[in-house]
C-alpha cells in the first residue's frame, strides 16, 4: 500500500516537472495504447542519428575507402557489397535465418538544418516540412491507433525515460511509470544531488522516487572535498544491460495482449572518434534485438522490428575521425514476419556527384513508406488511409513487400 501511494504521488508531482521531468533519469513512463490481431509492431527509436554508413558498410562502393580511411573496416559480409559492424556479430545469425533487413539510404523528408531536436520530432510526428500546430504533438503511431476500429487501451505501448511523440496524440492511452531499480554512478548521484538541492519542486518529486528505489544520494553540502572528488573520479557503471533489460520488459508485454511497442536507444552522436564512440550503442541496439527474439519465444515469428534514426551522418570521416550530422541513412529491420537476408531500396553511390549537398548521402526513399507498408502489410490497413492520415502527403510508392 505505502508503494501504490507513494507512486500516485510521484505521478501526480511530476506532472509540475515540465521539461525537467522528461531529461530525469528517474523516470520511466510507459503509454499503453491499442491494435487488435496477432501481429506485432516494435519501433526503437535511434536518439543521435546513428551512423547507416558504418552499421552497414558499403565496402563494394569504390569511394568508401577514400572518404573514410580510419571508419572503412571490412565487417561481416552480408552480401557481395554491403557488410555489418563487427560488433553487431550477434546479429548476423539473423540475417543467415531471414530475420534480418536493411533498407540503406533513406531518412525522413528534414533537410539541411540538422538538428537531432527537430529532426527526432519529424521522426516521430511523421510529417514533412514544418510541423503544423495540430500535429506538434502527434505521433503517427497514434494516428494508425485511431484507424483501427478494435482499440482499446491496453495492448501498445512506449517505453523510455523521455517524451515519446510518435505515440501521443487522441487516440486513447494510459500512462504509468513502471518500477525500476537505480543503477546510477557515483556522479550521476552527487549531480542529483545538486539539482535537488537548487530546485525543491524537482527535489520532491524526484526524492519520492528514489524511496521508491531505495537509494540515498550524497550531500552536496559534505565538508569532506576528498571524498566528494574521489566520488567524481570514479568512471560510469557500465549500462549496456539498460537496453536488454528495457527490451525483456517489453516483450513480456508484448507476449500478452500488447500489440505495440516503441522505446528509444541513445548514444549515436559520434562526432569524435567514432570507431569507439559507436561500440556502446551498437551493443545496446544488439542486446534489445536478441533479447525481444529470445523473450518472444514463438511469437518473435509475428513481430517486425524497425529501427529507425533521425537521420545520417557525413560521408567523409572528420579531423577527430568522427562523423558529423548527415541526411540519408539506414533503416535495421528485424523480425521473424521479415522476408529478411536482404536489402530493401537502392543505392545511390557515393561519388561526389551522388552526394546531397555535397556531403551527405543521398536519400533514395522516405523511411515513412518502410514504415507505411509495415503497418499495411501488419494490420490490414488501407493505403489510402496511410498516406492521408498517419503520414499527411506521404507517397507510398509500391510495396517493398517486407513481410512473409
Amino acid at each position: 500500500m505505502h508503494q501504490s501511494l507513494s507512486r500516485r504521488r510521484f505521478l501526480t508531482r511530476s506532472l509540475a516537472l515540465g521539461c525537467s521531468a522528461a531529461a530525469s533519469p528517474l523516470l520511466t513512463p510507459v503509454t499503453l495504447a491499442a491494435a487488435p490481431g496477432d501481429n506485432r509492431l516494435v519501433v526503437i527509436i535511434l536518439r543521435g542519428a546513428m551512423d547507416g554508413l558504418d552499421v552497414l558498410r558499403p565496402v563494394g562502393d569504390p569511394n568508401f575507402r577514400t572518404l573514410r580511411p580510419t571508419l572503412a573496416g571490412d565487417g561481416l559480409a552480408l552480401d557481395n557489397f554491403f557488410a555489418l559492424h563487427p560488433a553487431l556479430d550477434g546479429l548476423h545469425p539473423l540475417w543467415q535465418a531471414g530475420e534480418l533487413a536493411f533498407a540503406p539510404a533513406t531518412s525522413t523528408p528534414y533537410r539541411d538544418r540538422r538538428s537531432h531536436f527537430d529532426g527526432q520530432d519529424h521522426l516521430e510526428a511523421g510529417t514533412a516540412g514544418t510541423l503544423p500546430p495540430a500535429l506538434q504533438r502527434d505521433g503517427w503511431l497514434n494516428r494508425m491507433l485511431t484507424l483501427l476500429p478494435q482499440a482499446d487501451a491496453r495492448t501498445a505501448f512506449a517505453v523510455g525515460r523521455e517524451r515519446m511523440l510518435i505515440l501521443e496524440g487522441q487516440a486513447p492511452m494510459t500512462q504509468w511509470a513502471p518500477g525500476t531499480e537505480l543503477d546510477l554512478s557515483p556522479q550521476s548521484r552527487l549531480l542529483l544531488g545538486y539539482l535537488f538541492a537548487a530546485d525543491p519542486l524537482f527535489s520532491d518529486a524526484g526524492l519520492t522516487a528514489l524511496d521508491m528505489t531505495g537509494m540515498d544520494l550524497p550531500d552536496p553540502d559534505d565538508d569532506d572535498e576528498d571524498a566528494m572528488m574521489s566520488m567524481m573520479a570514479q568512471p560510469p557503471e557500465p549500462s549496456a544491460g539498460d537496453a536488454g533489460a528495457l527490451a525483456a520488459y517489453v516483450a513480456e508485454q508484448l507476449r500478452g495482449p500488447t500489440r505495440i511497442a516503441s522505446f528509444s536507444l541513445s548514444g549515436w552522436d559520434t562526432h569524435f572518434r567514432q570507431e569507439r564512440a559507436i561500440l556502446p550503442a551498437l551493443g545496446r541496439l544488439q542486446d534489445a534485438i536478441l533479447t525481444l527474439r529470445a523473450g518472444l519465444g514463438p511469437d518473435w515469428s509475428r513481430t517486425t522490428v524497425l529501427a529507425m534514426t533521425e537521420f545520417g551522418r557525413t560521408m567523409r570521416e572528420n579531423g577527430t575521425t568522427g562523423t558529423d550530422h548527415g541526411t540519408g541513412g539506414a533503416l535495421l529491420l528485424a523480425g521473424g514476419a521479415l522476408r529478411g537476408g536482404r536489402m530493401f531500396g537502392g543505392w545511390p553511390g557515393l561519388a561526389e556527384a551522388d552526394m546531397y549537398a555535397g556531403r551527405d548521402l543521398m536519400p533514395t526513399r522516405d523511411i515513412r513508406a518502410y514504415a507505411a507498408w509495415a503497418m499495411h502489410d501488419l494490420f490490414g490497413l488501407n493505403a489510402s488511409d496511410l498516406a492521408s492520415t498517419v503520414f499527411p502527403g506521404l507517397d507510398m510508392g509500391d510495396t517493398p513487400r517486407l513481410l512473409l
